[in-house]
């Protein structure tokens, strides 16, 4: 067993942290000011805006939800097993997730 992680596991769980949080004031800043690392909070919004918002509304929320969902389950896919090993699909997911970055982010600037 590993009693101290190398170093670039460090770096590489800190680049991961910072795009984490990025994401996430990125999108409290941008979609209607909606945090997308808070689920419950997107669900609740859901079940309100049904009842007095434009259909446009509890789309973009459905669609929140439904991504999560959909990143979650890619993710249990290729990485599943609770422990870090040699051998899985983390330069995949993480590869799926930059494109999918990339694509929002191209998206955007049109």
């Amino acid at each position: 067993m590993i009693s101290r992680l190398p170093k670039w596991i460090e770096y590489g769980a800190f680049v991961l942290a910072l795009v984490a949080g990025c994401i996430n004031a990125i999108g409290l800043l941008g979609f209607e000011h909606q945090s997308v690392s808070h689920l419950s909070g997107t669900a609740t919004l859901l079940g309100t805006s049904v009842l007095g918002n434009p259909a446009t509304v509890s789309l973009h929320l459905a669609g929140v939800l439904f991504a999560f969902f959909l990143g979650a389950s890619l993710s249990g896919y290729l990485l599943h097993g609770s422990t870090l090993r040699l051998g899985q699909h983390y330069d995949t997911a993480l590869v799926v997730e930059s494109l999918l970055l990339f694509g929002a982010v191209s998206g955007q600037l049109k």
